[in-house]
């Protein structure tokens, strides 16, 4: 089933996220478009929506010669090989990758981006720091476990994942070692908020939670009160719970996966007062099937608010999960639209 609604608003923001998911008919011209199609919009009235290509053609259109709606499934096959591709322990470089798939590497480059979020390297080495954090914690020496991920060497691991692990090589393999955490409860309208940062950022933004916490998640970091130093993240953070349309742009010291960050960076953009259904973040991120997966990068996020999770419902418009409550949940959502 398609929202025409919805589907309508994607057409007149060009949305790249929705190619695929329907096409555009338009009745005077005889034709259907991708979603995202640069093509001057038609009249509202004048508009169709379709679930794909061969339902559009069995209507009678005929497929747009600029945007050429039937070469999205190409784009995903492609997109799904390349993943596969970079997925294996010997992943190939740009030009190799480009011409395993059939497109020029310039053109490869702009569409995974557009796809993933990110480039095919920064993919690659989003995987090599996933490896390098198992293989931290399964082998003795860190030396040894920096070759076991694929890296050539220590100098090209601390290149790669500086600032995305968060810690030190030697301090994620002993749990937090070496780290100092600084934490306080914030009050707010909301129930009190548990509010910690690294000397990098924000780490955890939570309600209803306290110090065990952190001591649970970092269980050999130096976990200390805050000091004066940490005033304004913790201010800055309470305006965004009270005051969501003055949310200020507070560092954070989060990592994940390449999908999880790529997830994260979606929620990031849906503006104050809207909501986006799971299955929308799964296709904003270039991956419309993977609807649970997406589910599973939100519930993921430790920085409430910030990484606005709430703002992610049902496709049947109810508020789905929470992990500090659907009250509070729907109190977010509430205050924003009222901004």
């Amino acid at each position: 089933m398609i929202d025409a609604e919805i589907a309508w608003a994607a057409v007149q923001r060009r949305d790249r996220s929705f190619d695929g998911r329907f096409v555009t008919g338009v009745l005077t011209t005889g034709i259907y478009c991708r979603p995202s199609c640069a093509a001057r919009h038609p009249a509202r009235e004048n508009v169709r929506f379709f679930v794909d290509g061969p339902t559009a053609r069995a209507a009678g259109l005929r497929a747009c010669l600029r945007c050429k709606p039937d070469e999205v499934g190409r784009d995903q096959q492609a997109l799904a090989k390349a993943v596969a591709m970079l997925d294996a322990d010997d992943a190939p470089g740009l030009e190799e990758l480009a011409a395993a798939v059939g497109y020029a590497p310039h053109h490869f480059h702009r569409l995974f981006k557009r796809a993933t979020g990110v480039t095919p390297a920064a993919y690659i080495r989003a995987k090599r720091g996933k490896r390098a954090e198992a293989a931290l914690v399964n082998n003795d020496r860190v030396t040894d476990a920096i070759y076991d991920a694929g890296f050539s060497g220590p100098s090209r691991f601390y290149a790669e994942t500086k600032g995305r692990l968060g810690m030190t090589p030697s301090a994620w393999k002993n749990g937090g070692a070496g780290v100092m955490i600084r934490w306080t409860i914030a009050e707010t309208s909301l129930g009190p908020m548990l509010v910690a940062a690294t000397d990098k950022g924000i780490c955890r933004l939570s309600f209803d939670e306290d110090e065990s916490e952190l001591h649970r998640r970092f269980p050999r970091a130096s976990i200390e009160p805050a000091d004066p130093a940490m005033a304004e993240l913790v201010a800055g953070a309470v305006e965004a719970v009270e005051r969501p349309d003055r949310m200020p742009d507070l560092p954070l010291d989060v990592a994940g996966t390449a999908f999880q960050q790529a997830v994260w960076a979606e929620l990031r953009r849906i503006p104050v007062g809207e909501t986006r259904s799971y299955a929308d973040i799964a296709a904003a991120v270039g991956k419309p099937a993977a609807v649970r997966a997406a589910g599973s990068a939100n519930g993921a996020n430790n920085v409430a608010v910030l990484i606005p999770c709430h703002r992610v419902i049902r496709t049947d418009g109810s508020l789905g999960g929470y992990a500090y409550g659907l009250e509070r949940k729907q109190a977010l959502l509430d205050r924003e639209k009222a901004r």
